[in-house]
């Protein structure tokens, strides 16, 4: 199924007579990258099920939200729209905006690799016309590449990791009055976490993780993803191919050892896997990567 159209905020502004869609880009992990023109429109946001990063690119000195009309945006503001919120928003004159979507699972992984947070703990903050000059610097070198050409659509998947890395880390905070139920001790957490990075090479199964914890695999597996977002075998995949990335970007390894360190049973399991997830051979990342 086409990733787009589970993108709400996409298909609003794609549906609309006076957005024009100047490119766009699937950038693996559940992120997507759009740069859009727009004028004289208006749109209204009801809960998306996936997080928006925005960085105004030209124009939008008319723009504003409907419950703050005082504000306008502007050149290189920025804004944040978590998913679940609610804007409505009215578009004065033109505006060239890019964005950024990523879905929860992606942003479910940055909570527990780079906070050490439980993602249902932490909310990621709403923000409209912001300054942040680092983030708009690599939206503007976001918007620079061809999303359409393999190499090039490669770094901007990096790129695209470094703005989230950095929306994760400045703009998120703990949920207030949140009461968790259910879901996995922050101690076990933790030492589970530790203890799949550390043995990525092996082959993990269900059964030992639920034995780190002594939970029978049926209540492991809920209790993982209840606390983490995400099923354990999709979690052991993403940390997978997290370090598979980071070998292929910082070390001269063959292709097959990757595989190895990695986890996969074979340099065209791991092909395949890594093609699923990053939309390119490692071969092909790797190489995109040296021109960089």
């Amino acid at each position: 199924m086409n990733p787009l159209s589970h993108i709400q905020i996409f298909q609003a502004l794609n549906s609309s007579p006076h957005a024009v869609l100047e490119h766009t880009a699937e950038l693996g992990d559940g992120m997507v990258a759009a740069l859009w023109n727009n004028r004289h429109d208006a749109q209204d946001y009801q809960a998306p099920s996936h997080h928006t990063l925005s960085c105004y690119i030209g124009g939008g000195t008319g723009t504003f939200r409907r419950d703050r009309p005082s504000e306008k945006g502007a050149p290189d503001k920025l804004c944040t729209l978590p998913a679940g919120h609610e804007s409505a928003w009215v578009i004065n004159g033109e505006i060239r905006l890019a964005h950024l979507y990523f879905s929860a699972e992606q942003f479910a992984l940055g909570c527990i690799t780079l906070l050490d947070r439980e993602p249902r703990a932490v909310q990621l903050r709403e923000s409209t016309f912001f300054d942040d000059p680092l983030q708009v610097a690599r939206f503007r070198q976001l918007i620079q590449l061809n999303g359409q050409e393999p190499g090039e659509r490669l770094l901007t998947s990096s790129l695209a990791h470094e703005m989230l890395g950095h929306a994760l880390l400045g703009q998120v905070g703990l949920r207030e009055g949140l009461r968790l139920k259910g879901g996995l001790a922050a101690h076990q957490r933790r030492q589970l976490l530790e203890y799949i990075d550390a043995n990525l090479e092996a082959p993990l199964s269900l059964g030992e993780l639920a034995g780190l914890c002594s939970l029978s695999e049926y209540h492991f597996a809920r209790m993982f993803r209840t606390s983490v977002g995400l099923p354990p075998h999709q979690f052991v995949l993403a940390r997978r191919l997290a370090r598979a990335r980071h070998l292929l970007r910082h070390s001269r390894l063959p292709l097959g050892e990757v595989a190895l360190a990695c986890g996969f049973a074979s340099a065209s399991h791991f092909a395949n896997r890594f093609r699923q997830g990053v939309g390119a051979t490692p071969g092909e990342y790797r190489q995109a990567l040296a021109r960089c």
